[in-house]
């Protein structure tokens, strides 16, 4: 039986033409290398483990769909496609429930932990995930709107346009957006050093 390794050569791109072909063990290569910026971007959103693999997995459930009745047209651009459905997602769930999708502070789990884990030290491992908490309590304070392009542009890297589009504002709106919140990251940043 062939493993998942022998898809790493390919790009998103081929491994989709593959599953529509009927090669349905292409689905874990696709699920394997985006899972951590989908579920990311999901968690930093709704803020809730369970909440986010719920969303994550009907995310995934959509995408399937999708794929088996030929809808699919996004050429080459899987990913941003797939954040747009769970960013859907997670809007339709705050619209069920009546409320906005407020961010607020983090709760510590590993949001940050997208690094490749290497042989590393105690105190080397205790330095990056104080990093990571360090980060996130400052992301979270970021005003929604600058927060919620952050998360878009980093973890689910979607492009100015994309993100533009999601939340309905221009692509100058959004880059400002951005601008803004690279720039108090860093203020808070300095701020946190002197301290």
């Amino acid at each position: 039986m062939d493993t998942p390794m022998k898809f790493q050569q390919y790009n998103d791109q081929d491994l989709i033409k593959l599953y529509l072909s009927g090669d349905e063990s292409v689905l874990e290569e696709l699920l394997k290398r985006h899972k951590s910026k989908i579920y990311t971007s999901i968690y930093l959103l709704v803020k809730d483990q369970y909440l986010a693999e719920d969303i994550f997995q009907d995310t995934f459930i959509k995408v399937i769909n999708t794929l088996r009745s030929g809808r699919y047209n996004e050429e080459g651009k899987f990913l941003p496609w797939v954040m747009r459905i769970a960013h859907n997602l997670v809007i339709d769930f705050f619209r069920k429930e009546k409320r906005a999708p407020i961010i607020t502070s983090a709760d510590g789990t590993d949001v940050l932990n997208l690094l490749q884990v290497f042989e590393e030290s105690a105190e080397e491992r205790m330095l990056r995930e104080q990093t990571h908490a360090d980060l996130r309590a400052m992301i979270q304070q970021l005003p929604d709107d600058q927060k919620e392009v952050l998360i878009m542009r980093h973890y689910g890297d979607l492009s100015f346009k994309e993100i533009a589009d999601l939340t309905g504002v221009s692509i100058n709106t959004a880059l400002g957006r951005m601008r803004y919140a690279l720039s108090n990251l860093r203020k808070m940043m300095k701020v946190k050093e002197v301290s």
